[in-house]
C-alpha cells in the first residue's frame, strides 16, 4: 500500500492530483524540418496527462543550443505553437506540464550548428568518450563524436542569457505550467559549474561562485518572465557522463539549492547519478539539500513506487520523477494504484522513429479489453 506517493500536494501555485512526476525524455521524434512538436508528439504527451506533472523533453533554446537531430526547439514561431498544442492536450486532460529549457553547450557537433559552426562551452575541452546524433548531409542518420568546442568570449555571456530571456517568453505564451532551468547531466550551465570544464579565469570561472554564475543570470532571466514561482531548476551532483567530474558537485549544488530558495522557485528536481555513473547520493547530503531548499524537492533516479513512496514518506523528497517507466506505461500512475503489471520498455525504439515504442504502448483498460 502506498502511503505518500499518490497523494494531492502543491508546487508553486498549483495543487498536483499526486506526486508521480514524468522526468524529461529525449525521444528525438520532432516533425522535420524545423524541429517542431507535431500531432505524434501531442498524442504522446496527451496520453501521459495522468502524471502529478510532466516535464517535457529537453528543449534546445537555440540553433546553438541543439547536441541531437530530431529534438524540439523553443526559437521560433512554428516550435512554439506546436508546443502550445501539447499543452492544450495535456491541460484538456486535467494535466500539468513544465517546459524544460536546454542548451547542450559542447555536446554537439558542426554538423547541427548555424552556419557549420563550433559548438560553445565554458572553456575549448572537448567532451571526451561522448556522442552526439546527427544527419548526416546525405540524409545518413548517426551517432557521432562530439567536436572540440570553441570557448565562449565575456561579451557572449549576456546573448547566452538572452536565449534563456526569450526562450521563456515563448514558453509562458504556449501555456506552460513551469519552466525548468536545465543546469544538469553534462550540458551547458553543467559545464559551467563544474570543476573539469570549466578553466575559466574571468567573472565566470574559479570560484564556485563565478562558475554559479552562468546559471542563475539564466534562472534570474526566466523567473523575470514568468515569476519564482513557476520556475523549476534540475541539477545533477556527481553524474559522470560525457566527460564530466566535478570535485565540487555537492558544494556547488547546495550553494545553488540556497540561492534557489532565496529567490523562491518553486521546485529542485535532482537527477541522481544512476546510467550514467558515478556515486549515489548520501543520505547525509539529501538531508543537507532538504535544509537547504525551502520549495519542492523531486529527485530522479531509476526508482520504482516502493522505494519512492518511502523516499516521500520519510520526508526526504516531495515527489519523485520516474523516467523509463512512463515511457512503457502512458497509465503509470493507475498502475501504480492497482498495484498492476508494468510494460517493460523497448530501448530498441526509446530514440527516433514513428508511433511504435512511443505511442503504442498498452493502458491497462485495453490490455483487459
Amino acid at each position: 500500500m502506498l502511503k505518500k506517493l499518490l497523494t494531492p500536494f502543491q508546487i508553486g501555485p498549483l495543487t498536483l492530483p499526486n506526486r508521480v512526476l514524468m522526468a524529461p525524455l529525449t525521444r528525438s521524434r520532432a516533425s522535420q524540418p524545423g524541429d517542431i512538436p507535431g500531432p505524434l508528439n501531442v498524442e504522446y504527451y496527451a496520453q501521459r496527462a495522468s502524471a502529478g506533472l510532466i516535464v517535457s523533453e529537453a528543449t534546445q533554446i537555440s540553433r546553438q543550443g541543439q547536441g541531437y537531430a530530431l529534438t524540439p526547439g523553443i526559437y521560433t514561431d512554428a516550435q512554439e505553437a506546436g508546443w502550445k498544442n501539447v499543452v492544450q492536450a495535456v491541460h484538456a486532460k486535467h494535466g500539468h506540464i513544465a517546459l524544460q529549457l536546454w542548451h547542450v553547450g559542447r555536446v554537439s557537433h558542426s554538423l547541427l550548428q548555424e552556419n557549420g559552426g563550433a559548438p560553445v562551452a565554458p572553456s575549448a575541452l572537448i567532451a571526451k568518450n561522448t556522442q552526439c546524433f546527427v544527419i548526416q548531409p546525405d540524409g545518413k542518420a548517426e551517432n557521432v563524436a562530439t567536436e572540440t568546442p570553441r570557448a565562449l568570449a565575456l561579451e557572449e555571456m549576456p546573448g547566452i542569457v538572452a536565449q534563456y530571456r526569450q526562450a521563456a517568453v515563448r514558453g509562458k505564451r504556449a501555456g506552460f505550467d513551469f519552466l525548468e532551468l536545465h543546469a544538469a547531466n553534462g550540458y551547458l550551465l553543467h559545464q559551467f559549474l563544474s570543476t573539469n570544464t570549466n578553466q575559466r579565469t574571468d567573472a565566470y570561472g574559479g570560484s564556485l561562485e563565478n562558475r554559479a554564475r552562468l546559471t542563475l543570470e539564466a534562472l534570474d532571466a526566466v523567473i523575470s518572465v514568468i515569476g519564482a514561482g513557476q520556475v523549476g531548476v534540475r541539477l545533477a551532483p556527481h553524474f559522470a557522463g560525457f566527460d564530466m567530474a566535478d570535485t565540487e558537485a555537492e558544494a556547488s549544488a547546495l550553494y545553488l539549492a540556497k540561492e534557489f530558495s532565496e529567490r523562491g522557485v518553486a521546485y529542485l528536481h535532482i537527477a541522481e547519478p544512476d546510467w550514467a555513473g558515478g556515486p549515489d547520493l548520501t543520505e547525509k547530503f539529501r538531508a543537507q539539500l532538504r535544509a537547504a531548499f525551502q520549495g519542492t524537492l523531486i529527485f530522479c533516479g531509476n526508482y520504482h513506487a516502493a522505494d519512492a513512496d518511502a523516499l516521500v514518506a520519510q520526508g526526504t523528497a516531495d515527489a519523485v520523477a520516474f523516467g523509463r517507466l512512463f515511457i512503457a506505461n502512458p497509465d503509470l500512475v493507475e498502475r501504480f494504484r492497482q498495484d498492476a503489471e508494468l510494460n517493460t520498455p523497448d530501448s530498441t525504439t526509446f530514440y527516433g522513429g514513428g508511433a511504435h515504442g512511443y505511442t503504442d504502448y498498452p493502458t491497462l483498460d485495453l490490455q483487459s479489453a
